[in-house]
């Protein structure tokens, strides 16, 4: 890499014309910046003035010559620690991610990624027609932890998303809920679409995309539910925005609704855990099945309520 100065934002001469004005809103309307990103330019010391900084109220003289300093690189993140890979061979790789770290790049994403993660150990990506999201097939949100498979062929890739479209990955979900559902088994057979308001969140509407979801009752903890949840479908946020829907939603998840009861448990994100992924391997044909214990954080919330003590690791 090389050590060499980035060159200037803007590098220029005061003309006559532009002779007295203030330093500040000159730099507005040659940088096309709001005067206020331009002051904050001129109080970090990215602007000079003939070679010296200068306040935002500068008058500048005919034949001044103004430079306005790139602005530095944004900071390289930290690479995440690596994912443990539960199985793999040369196409397919089933890895357990942990809660916090999203699966791929994208819009609004600066942090590093899973898909990062395992680039930088080793494990083969296949090209994907989006470049920010080679391998992957399906995602699981950022609070959510436990089992996703990335691909690592194209071949294998392009063979997951065939199984994954004809609904023939079968995966399991463990979720601790507020309160107890009054049915100790049940389908939730309802539409998923993007919440008219608020477009990063999803919600249950007639016009949405199919979505089902079926949820048993495990274990009745009084205040909360431990539910074992099978996907019929994968859209995103769909476990969430079900049990939501269903006036029980997941322990943690301030986003869909869900009661202080997962901060007392000392839970900061949602109570949900991909816990079995299983599917027939889709280049070898050999079955893959894969089970994924809860995390210490989801332990400790249910031993909690099984035992009633204090919220505290």
């Amino acid at each position: 890499m090389s050590d060499r100065p980035s060159p200037p934002l803007l590098d220029r001469v005061v003309t006559a014309e532009e002779a007295g004005q203030r330093v500040d809103a000159l730099l507005a309307r040659w940088l096309d910046e709001p005067r206020a990103r331009v002051q904050r330019r001129l109080a970090a010391d990215e602007v000079t003035v003939d070679g010296a900084a200068a306040a935002k109220s500068h008058a500048v003289a005919a034949g001044a010559r103004i430079v306005v300093a790139a602005p530095p690189p944004p900071p390289t993140p930290a690479p995440p620690a690596p994912v443990p890979v539960r199985w793999q061979d040369a196409h397919l790789a089933v890895v357990a991610k942990p809660a916090g770290l999203v699966t791929h790049p994208g819009a609004g994403v600066a942090e590093s990624t899973l898909v990062d993660a395992l680039r930088a150990q080793g494990v083969a990506l296949a090209p994907a027609e989006d470049p920010d999201r080679p391998g992957i097939a399906h995602r699981l949100d950022r609070g959510t932890s436990g089992l996703l498979v990335v691909a690592s062929t194209p071949e294998a890739l392009t063979g997951l998303q065939r199984l994954l479209a004809r609904r023939r990955v079968h995966r399991r979900y463990w979720a601790l809920v507020d309160g107890v559902p009054r049915e100790a088994t049940a389908t939730i057979d309802a539409p998923i679409a993007r919440h008219p308001r608020k477009r990063v969140l999803f919600t249950t509407a007639a016009h949405g995309r199919p979505a089902v979801s079926r949820y048993e009752v495990v274990a009745d903890l009084g205040r909360a539910a431990e539910l074992s949840v099978r996907l019929g479908t994968g859209r995103t946020h769909q476990v969430r925005v079900h049990l939501s829907a269903v006036g029980h939603p997941v322990c943690g998840d301030r986003v869909y609704g869900a009661s202080p009861l997962g901060g007392e448990l000392g839970l900061d994100r949602p109570a949900l855990h991909a816990a079995e992924l299983a599917f027939d391997h889709p280049v070898t044909g050999e079955h893959v099945a894969i089970t994924e214990p809860l995390p210490p954080d989801l332990l400790h919330a249910r031993a909690v309520l099984t035992q009633g003590g204090p919220a505290t690791p």
